[in-house]
Order: structure tokens, then sequence, then C-alpha cells
């Protein structure tokens, strides 16, 4: 259906800022030129009845550290990064940051070239990759190996930032206790969307380390110093600061639905918002019921990965169930949910969704089943 008219009708349309309800989507040769009221539409061409569903666009997921079998630590590979984002975009994010968990220094690199070389092959949905590690704080590495965890050094330094401007986007979830102020300045100089996580540090700290550019906060509450009542701790900085965005997964278990709610609540000023990530891993778009990180044995049951002492491993999640959570048990807007699965995400990485304006791809766009249960690219 990416040749001539097609018209999708039928079902209200997210258009990146809020739900359309009687309106038509019209796309001419895979791009959309025209969101209008029905009854404006004119000609037709190909007809699409929703039959009620929702159509969107695809989703934009900052962190995805695996899928279809393999994690991208396994052996980074231009083919692997391929496998990764076609397991994701049946489950409809059309838009991900592959990314790479605390491993040493010679598979970051490999994860850099590979990710160049999947932006030179023009893979479809790779939107860069996000290095989660290994710069973090051995005190909150959750699953991560604090065998890898190291404090950044020169050269570390140098790879990122000749590697940033050949990607897309490359995103670095960094803790203070591992790097300093300056190198900070010095990644996101180059480009790099800097997010705070995996780390203890104080309030102030943290708040030093927004002040020389760090926008983002790496799955909130987790794996992060939390709010007290006197220290507010890196929680208390990404809900008290208005220019500090910040990912989390909503699939009930990493975050209470209570929690969730509260500091969805507590975030509605400033440029700085709320996005939902999936932290998906191998299994994602599978039905593999364990797989392994760097040698340890990883579960899936229940909804939840773990290892065998329990910690979580990650989040057996998909962005519509997230949608879900958030809408059925948090109490959040389906337009402010799709917005931060959507909208907010790709802004982070200097996409803008908007389908008030003609232009946007077919090819980015998805079918959200009406209860929420899936949700299905339009081109596969």
């Amino acid at each position: 259906m990416t040749q001539s008219l097609c018209t999708y009708s039928g079902g209200p349309i997210f258009d990146g800022h809020g739900l359309r309800d009687g309106y038509a989507a019209q796309f001419r040769d895979g791009c959309l030129v025209a969101l209008v009221p029905e009854a404006e539409t004119g000609a037709r061409g190909e007809e699409v009845d929703l039959g009620g569903d929702i159509l969107s666009p695809g989703y934009v997921d900052l962190q995805v550290n695996g899928g279809g079998g393999v994690m991208l630590n396994d052996a980074p590979s231009l083919e692997d990064i391929q496998r990764i984002t076609a397991a994701h975009r049946s489950l409809g994010a059309t838009t991900i940051l592959p990314t790479l968990i605390t491993d040493t220094a010679e598979k970051t690199a490999a994860t850099l070239a590979a990710g160049v070389a999947a932006a030179q092959a023009g893979v479809r949905g790779f939107g860069g990759l996000h290095l989660e590690g290994p710069h973090l704080s051995v005190a909150r590495k959750g699953a991560h190996d604090a065998a890898l965890i190291r404090p950044m050094e020169v050269s570390d330094l140098e790879r990122v930032c000749a590697a940033a401007p050949q990607l897309p986007k490359l995103k670095m979830t960094i803790a203070p206790e591992s790097v300093t102020v300056a190198q900070v300045r010095q990644l996101v100089a180059a480009g790099v969307l800097v997010s705070l996580g995996h780390t203890d540090a104080p309030f102030e700290t943290c708040v030093a380390y927004v002040e020389a550019g760090a926008r983002c906060a790496t799955h909130l509450f987790n794996a992060m110093s939390q709010l007290g009542n006197r220290a507010p701790g890196l929680v208390g900085a990404v809900l008290e600061r208005g220019d500090l965005s910040a990912g989390i997964i909503a699939d009930g278990i990493h975050v209470h639905p209570a929690t969730l709610r509260a500091a969805w609540v507590a975030k509605r000023r400033g440029a700085g918002q709320i996005f939902l990530v999936s932290d998906a891993m191998a299994v994602a778009g599978t039905t593999d019921s364990e797989f392994e990180l760097e040698g340890r044995k990883i579960t899936r049951r229940a909804g939840r990965l773990c290892l065998a002492d329990g910690t979580l491993a990650g989040a057996d999640l998909d962005l519509t169930t997230a949608l879900a959570v958030l809408t059925g048990q948090c109490g959040v807007a389906l337009t402010e949910a799709l917005a931060a699965a959507t909208r907010i995400p790709a802004g982070l990485i200097g996409r803008s969704i908007d389908l008030g304006r003609p232009g946007y791809p077919l090819a980015d766009m998805i079918r959200i089943r009406s209860d929420l249960s899936a949700a299905t690219p339009l081109i596969a």
C-alpha cells in the first residue's frame, strides 16, 4: 500500500498531540498528504477501514537491549541490529535505539562500528545507539556486571565523541561516580544525548550534571538514588527540574502504578517529560523462555526477566502493553500515553512527529488495537 492513493478511516487517529475522531488519513506514494474530516476527503483511492482501531505514528523506543532472540551485547554487528530492529518493528516500534549494556571497551568499539554501518546501510527503524554503561556506579549496578563498570578514560571519551557525528543519534547513560562534569560537557558538545542513571549521586550533584548538559534520566526510580525527605536524589532532580526528561518502564513491575501515577502528575511542567521505554531483551518478539547475558542465565516468567538471584534483568515488555498499564492502572489519558511512546522520545533524538503537516511516511505508521492488546506496522 505504498503506491497511489490510500485512505485510512473508521477509527481515531493520533496526530502526535491528540486523538482525532471522525477523520481520515490519506497517503499518496507512501507519504501523508492529508488528515481531514471524513466528509472532506474527496477522492479516496484504496480504502482501509480501521474498525475502531487507532492509527498512530510508530513507537520510538530509546532503550532496547535486544530482540528476535539476540542481545546487542552478544556480538554487535550490522546483522544483529537488523534483527533487533525487525523484531521491534513487528511490535509497533518503528524507531529504536539498540542498547549496549555495560561491557568491555572492545565490545563498545564494535557496537559503535556496527551502528555506523547500520546508519550507512539505512537500516529501517535504526534511530541510533544507546550505551548504557560501562561508566556507572557499582552500588547501583542492577543487572550490569560489576567487574566491567569503570570510570571514563580519555580513550573512552574520544571514541564516543568520534562516533557520535556518524550516527543518527548517540545516547549514553552515565553516573557522576564515573564521569566528570567536564567530560559531560565534551559529550554534549559532540552531540551525545547524556542520560543519568545507575547512580547514587545526591540531588545537588545531579543538578550540576544537568547544568552541564545532561537531558535525561534512565528508567526513572530503578537503579538510582531515591526521593527522601532530606535527600531528593536523582528521582527528586527529575521531578524538580523542568529541563530533565526521564524514561520509565511501565510494566507495573519495575515501578508500582501508584508511584508511576504520582511521578506523571509531578512532571507536568517544563520541557522535560516522562517517556516510555521497553528495556526489552533478547526474548522480545519471540516465545523464548530464557537467554544469556554475558554467560549469566536470565529466565522469562510471568512477565518478568530475572537473574538466578531474582534481580530484574531488563523487562518483558512492549510499548503497547506499557500504554495499557498507564491508561488502565495509572489513570493516564490515552493521548498522554501515546505522546510518551512517540512524540516525546522522538523529540529527544531530534525527530519530529506531527501529522498536522503533510509528508509523514506511511512506513512509520502503526495500527493499535482498540483494546490496546497489540500494535502492528502498516507496512511489515
